[in-house]
């Protein structure tokens, strides 16, 4: 009994942690294709601007709230041809598809 006990909480920790929270990795890029990120980012070849799978492996020293920062507040960012421009700022605000996307960015990392 207590093995069962013990068993179900820790499948209800899990099925309540960031881990198990599935990506969805259509979603995103569906929302990265909206947003407009694909104009200027490739998935896996460069544009205007890096390629996403190279800014992902970037991501990984930064925390998931400054990934968050950038892409709402629309900080100064150097193109391809050494310019630079205001990053678009996501029009969504539904949290759980911007975690997504963030998640997803993070993932794209070889």
């Amino acid at each position: 009994m207590k093995l069962l006990t013990v068993s179900g909480a820790l499948l209800t920790a899990l099925a309540f942690s960031p881990v198990a929270s599935a990506l969805d990795a259509a979603g995103a890029e569906a929302l990265a294709k909206k947003e407009g990120c694909l104009k200027c980012h490739g998935i896996d070849k460069k544009k205007e601007a890096d390629s996403l799978i190279s800014i992902s492996a970037k991501l990984k020293k930064l925390s998931d709230a400054k990934i968050l920062e950038h892409l709402t507040t629309g900080p100064k960012v150097k193109m391809a041809d050494g310019s630079e421009e205001e990053h678009k700022i996501l029009k969504t605000k539904d949290k759980g598809d911007i975690d997504n996307l963030i998640a997803w960015l993070r993932s794209l990392a070889k």
